[in-house]
């Protein structure tokens, strides 16, 4: 029994790492049933079974996305001692080009897609507005710990991260499509340039981004530092 759940799990979890590829490369307007089986070689059946509706498809393709992130991104920041360098790598984490095709590649084209659902689906939109928390508290957290350890000026936590959270958001959309104008360093930059004149830290020298792939996806948030 435990061994034929354990298949089931891989199987839909194959099933959600396909729908991010496909979602990401088509478009959710343009993506069907068949595409995502097709592509991870089941039946529309099957695909239905587990999920019920393409709109659901979209936002737990999108948790599993979150939290490929969160695996790897919640050690980064757990060797980080001080809330200013853990706040920046934060950043260098949510403006750094991902890998495409990844499970985290495909993230701010499934964000954009889920926004759109998420007007007319009250399924999405909670899940949308849980997400979203879940990356603020992120940001308040490491806040919180620097006014705490005297790296941090006070500020309004609530307050800030929400903008800051804003600022990643507006500026990953405007990376995701390409512009010209905004370019991984340069996102990180603005967002650093944020937190150094509102909570009062030096920023630290840090290498540049590596070269971008040809085809770019950008990836945010991290757990809450405990």
């Amino acid at each position: 029994m435990a061994a034929r759940q354990a298949a089931g799990n891989g199987r839909r979890e194959e099933i959600l790492l396909c729908a991010v590829k496909v979602i990401a490369a088509r478009g959710y307007a343009e993506t069907r049933i068949a595409h995502i089986a097709e592509c991870a070689g089941v039946s529309q059946a099957l695909v239905i079974y587990y999920f019920q509706t393409r709109d659901r498809l979209l936002a737990e393709a999108l948790e599993l996305s979150e939290e490929a992130f969160y695996s790897s991104a919640t050690a980064a920041l757990a060797v980080i001692p001080g809330a200013r360098d853990k706040l920046v790598r934060l950043l260098e984490l949510c403006c750094a080009p991902g890998e495409p095709g990844s499970a985290e590649g495909g993230s701010w084209v499934l964000w954009m897609e889920l926004w759109t659902v998420a007007v007319r689906s009250p399924e999405v939109a909670r899940i949308r507005a849980r997400l979203d928390a879940r990356w603020r508290e992120t940001i308040a957290g490491i806040v919180r710990q620097g006014e705490r350890s005297g790296e941090f000026k006070r500020v309004d936590v609530d307050e800030f991260s929400i903008r800051l959270a804003a600022l990643t958001d507006g500026l990953a959309v405007q990376l995701a499509l390409g512009d010209s104008a905004v370019s991984p360093e340069r996102m990180f930059q603005i967002c650093v340039r944020m937190c150094v004149d509102e909570l009062g830290f030096t920023a630290p020298r840090r290498r540049a981004f590596p070269r971008p792939a040809p085809v770019q996806r950008v990836r945010r948030r991290v757990a809450a530092p405990s």
